[in-house]
């Protein structure tokens, strides 16, 4: 159920609108728009009379939302969602650019990499400290280390960190480290997950489930969002299909898909979603023709060394010419890198 105020409704009609809500066992949801602000409610659709919310002083109308994702689709929010980060915009007219290596093994090859991507044009550095792995048997991260080197990193570069959380006891030690929470595609239904950090003041970057339908996916964000957190960027990073030549399929067609249904950023991993370094740049380009907010792509400065996923990940000069291509590209689509 979506509550639309009226466009001079006081702060106080829209407070006592949210108390009605919660009265009722409910949940609001304020989300202010370009030209009014709308409240969604979560919980027992049966719960609240909508005649009653109808007589509240500053209430335009009650709308029944059809789509089983209610906070994630447009019917709840018509305008696209910017997401705001110390200066620098997640969604609109920007593309975003995340980059790094796979995993943090070393402070000289995340300062490597970082200072690459850095001068490259990248603004959010990539690198996980926690790694989920398919074998009990390989590398499987730094752990709190490894966060610590990512926030100096951050320290000396000046770009933000995005980095995985893998269960909710794991969340807290990485919110004091990250500027972004990433939900990986393995945990993409770890709902336990997806609840704690909805209650976390970080953005949190959901990547879709390798075997994920699109609703599965929106029904994922839906999760976060419910618990009050409403920076989601989504991350489409290939699905598992017959193909057997890359290591994933990736599903372009969710992008333009995700802009139709959703008010929420959507960027593209072509590194997981090919496998292959060199099927890495010319899928990137596809992304951002098709219409994503940005990329983010694996950037090692010796991936032939890497400990983890090396064959996917770019050299700091094949990243530097991505990102020659991807302001040539970005400036023809009237968006700016």
């Amino acid at each position: 159920m979506l509550v639309v105020m009226n466009v001079h409704a006081t702060q106080e009609q829209l407070e006592r609108v949210c108390e009605e809500i919660r009265q009722a066992g409910l949940s609001p949801h304020p989300i202010p728009g370009s030209q009014r602000t709308a409240v969604g409610i979560t919980g027992d659709k049966g719960a609240i009379d909508p005649e009653r919310l109808q007589q509240l002083p500053g209430v335009v109308k009650v709308i029944r939302v059809t789509d089983p994702y209610k906070l994630v689709g447009r019917e709840f929010k018509p305008d696209e969602t910017v997401i705001e980060l110390n200066g620098m915009n997640i969604g609109g007219e920007r593309l975003v650019v995340m980059a790094g290596p796979c995993a943090v093994e070393s402070r000289e090859q995340l300062m490597e990499a970082a200072h690459a991507v850095k001068e490259a044009g990248a603004t959010v550095l990539r690198g996980g400290a926690f790694k989920p792995r398919t074998s009990p048997y390989n590398f499987q991260g730094l752990g709190e280390s490894g966060l610590k080197i990512l926030a100096q990193a951050r320290e000396e570069t000046g770009l933000m960190i995005v980095t995985e959380t893998i269960d909710p006891e794991n969340v807290t030690l990485v919110e004091a480290y990250a500027d972004i929470l990433q939900v990986g595609a393995r945990n993409m239904q770890n709902f336990s997950l997806l609840k704690r950090v909805g209650k976390s003041k970080r953005p949190v970057l959901l990547k879709r489930g390798i075997s994920a339908t699109l609703d599965e996916f929106l029904m994922a964000a839906e999760y976060v969002m419910s618990e009050g957190n409403y920076n989601v960027i989504l991350c489409e990073r290939g699905v598992r299909t017959f193909n057997n030549y890359t290591r994933f399929t990736m599903d372009l067609s969710t992008i333009p898909e995700v802009k139709r249904v959703s008010h929420l950023p959507i960027i593209v991993d072509p590194s997981h979603a090919t496998g292959k370094r060199d099927m890495v740049i010319p899928m990137a380009r596809a992304a951002i023709a098709a219409g994503a907010d940005g990329i983010m792509v694996e950037v090692h400065p010796n991936p032939d060394e890497a400990l983890s996923d090396g064959y996917q990940s770019l050299t700091p000069e094949s990243f530097a010419q991505l990102m020659v291509e991807m302001r040539a590209l970005s400036a023809a689509l009237g968006r700016q890198l």
